[in-house]
């Protein structure tokens, strides 16, 4: 017999080999119809997989992320074994599940594919789905993988298996389709009632351009019929709040060709809304003891091999400018970290000057393929809003608190009202992937699930996802419509002081070692921008938007008038405008809620005698008539509600 933990702490005895389907059927058949897969320990496993050792489990459901992608992975191999029977011959790459549904890369050869083939594709994989299909897991060796795949002319899963060791490989069948994988995978189909295939694009295998371009195909699966019918519905709406099209009709930031791809150019418009979300943060760092700094866009090569960067990002970088000088290389930053330990190196510190709070509105640049390339969320240059703490390692912990007070100030401002804590740690089973000592590894990732505990976060911890330096806490927030974006994050350091050789001289008269702490509250500049279009579809804050009020003169005769509305506005920094054109006022008011600009003044004869302005405002109306320092102090306030300004 075995013990098995479920997560209530309760144990329960089975015989060797009872499988997570079987756990879930003593307790209730329908607990049993729910379950996609296990959790056992900290690995998911397939729901008919023999445990054969005392273990904790979880029972995973569609109501568990990793239920979801068992469902969604499995929908992969559903939808390879459907394109496989209409379109023999053809050849496929990898097939994982993503955040939302999964997609596969697949060669076609001579096919012809599009979106008009997808209600085909779909329709069979329903037709397979409804056949309830098992998928079995078998273990093969590596010459049986393959000679499987060599007499099938599969020149990608040959290329995979060559690179896994033997005894560790296995193969997952279904129907008539067989393909190497590890797993998990779903009992069988039957839990899969509604599909959608999404798109289809190019994608180079395994991400080199210099390799052949694969088909990859996007598709998405339910239990339910109504769960994919609102998910359609969400996604109408994401199209609606997509910030590559909003950024273009309120005139934000701008992509050329000539300047090159992934690098945005931001618009009189766009920049006023920079300064205005840095504004921001520079108030709070100052409030909060941060000293402001700045570093050139490049640096020595030894720079970034000194503090580990080269070794493992080099690839993902630029690559290295040369000089005239023999032997010497620069690249462009692709973090600020490296030279904010130079700037501490600077000088002798003592013990009473820490913390050092250095705070740097940093541009960097990273090399992303074109293709993963997507409007201000993925791009070549952005500016992080990027701080680096040096403290000592009595000071680390009020530190990391700190700065989780100041995102969750942040998300106050914004209106983020939801969000998940997740802690990222190192892989225990790989950890050739980082810098650092056991010690250092344990004492930093202490220390972040303490502060976050202690501020009850309800942290996620996640295996595996540290940086390669340290631990860190992410923030994912959901916006209005419930998707997730991944925003702010800190995380501890002990290893790049150790590579820089920073040091303090402590009370005690010797030299020490600070902890480093990296964190950005807005992620990048570029990235928060995109987050905040669709989360408010544009409709941005009073305090935020980048004109903040339009006056709509009636008439040509009430320009005079205006302009001096305008100029009692500008003098309570009011960021205003006038629409003056030769327009209906019904035409000037509906391009004004287009811009999705908060408050229209529109002044007329009345106004102008009574020295008033009328008040509308954007999505709800007309509020009535106030004088200008009235309808100012109102504005003020509502700011100061929300931002403290």
């Amino acid at each position: 017999m075995i013990n098995i933990t479920l997560p209530d702490n309760s144990v329960r005895q089975y015989p060797k080999g009872v499988t997570g389907l079987e756990i879930a059927k003593s307790i209730s058949e329908g607990l049993a119809r729910k379950v996609l897969s296990v959790k056992v320990d900290d690995e998911v496993w397939d729901a008919t997989r023999p445990i054969t050792r005392d273990a904790r489990i979880k029972l995973l459901t569609w109501d568990d992320d990793e239920g979801k992608a068992t469902m969604w992975h499995s929908s992969a191999h559903l939808m390879a074994e459907a394109i496989e029977s209409l379109y023999p011959g053809v050849k496929f790459g990898i097939g994982p599940d993503i955040e939302n549904g999964f997609y596969y890369d697949i060669d076609f050869g001579d096919y012809q594919i599009s979106s008009d083939d997808f209600p085909k594709i779909e329709e069979r994989m329903l037709e397979f789905a409804r056949q309830n299909q098992a998928f079995k897991r078998r273990e093969v060796s590596k010459a049986e993988a393959l000679e499987y795949f060599s007499r099938k002319g599969d020149e990608y899963k040959i290329e995979l298996i060559n690179e896994l060791e033997d005894g560790s490989i296995t193969f997952y069948e279904s129907g008539q389709f067989t393909d190497l994988c590890r797993g998990p995978h779903l009992p069988d189909t039957s839990p899969i009632k509604a599909v959608k295939l999404l798109a289809t694009a190019g994608a180079y295998w395994r991400g080199d351009e210099k390799r052949k371009m694969l088909t990859r195909i996007y598709g998405i699966t339910f239990p339910k019929a109504d769960m994919l019918k609102e998910y359609l519905t969400l996604l109408e709406e994401a199209k609606k709040r997509d910030h590559r099209k909003i950024g273009k009709d309120l005139d934000l930031f701008h992509f050329s060709q000539k300047v090159g791809n992934g690098l945005p150019l931001w618009t009189p418009r766009g920049a006023m809304l920079r300064e205005r979300l840095t504004d921001f943060l520079k108030r709070e760092l100052y409030r909060r003891g941060y000293l402001l700094v700045a570093s050139p866009h490049i640096g020595n090569v030894n720079l970034y091999k000194t503090s580990g960067h080269y070794e493992k990002y080099g690839a993902d970088s630029f690559r290295p400018i040369t000089t005239p000088e023999p032997g010497e290389e620069f690249m462009l930053k692709p973090m600020n970290c490296p030279h904010h330990c130079e700037i501490y190196n600077r000088k002798p510190v003592s013990y009473k000057e820490l913390p050092l709070r250095y705070a740097e509105f940093g541009t960097v640049y990273r090399y992303e393929q074109s293709g993963v390339l997507h409007g201000l969320t993925r791009v070549r240059g952005f500016t992080q809003d990027d701080a680096h703490i040096f403290c000592r390692p009595d000071q680390l912990k009020e530190e990391f608190l700190g700065v989780i007070d100041l995102v969750l100030y942040l998300f106050k401002a914004f209106e983020f009202k939801e969000f998940i804590a997740q802690v990222s740690l190192r892989d225990p089973n790989n950890k050739t992937k980082y810098i650092g000592t056991d010690e250092n590894w344990e004492k930093a990732e202490k220390a972040i699930i303490e502060a976050a505990i202690e501020k009850n976060l309800n942290p996620v911890l996640v295996p595996g996802e540290a940086a390669f330096y340290g631990p860190k806490l992410d923030f994912i927030v959901k916006d209005a419509i419930g998707r997730k974006w991944q925003l702010s994050t800190i995380q501890v350091d002990y290893n790049l002081p150790e590579r820089f050789e920073l040091e303090y001289i402590g009370a005690d008269n010797q030299k020490h070692r600070p902890v480093m702490i990296h964190r950005a509250i807005f992620g990048s500049i570029e990235r928060f921008v995109a987050v905040m279009i669709e989360h408010t579809a544009g409709k941005f804050p009073v305090w935020l938007a980048p004109t903040q009020a339009i006056v709509l003169p009636v008439s040509e005769k009430y320009h005079e008038y205006a302009e001096k509305v305008l100029t009692l506005l500008k003098n309570y920094d009011i960021r205003a405008l006038i629409d003056d054109r030769n327009e209906k006022m019904g035409r000037k008011i509906r391009d004004a809620e287009l811009q999705r600009v908060p408050f229209m003044l529109v002044v007329g004869e009345k106004e102008q005698n009574e020295e008033t302005v009328a008040v509308r405002r954007q999505g709800k109306g007309d509020l009535g008539s106030f004088t200008v320092a009235d309808f100012a102090a109102s504005v003020q306030q509502e700011i100061k509600e929300t931002i403290g300004e």
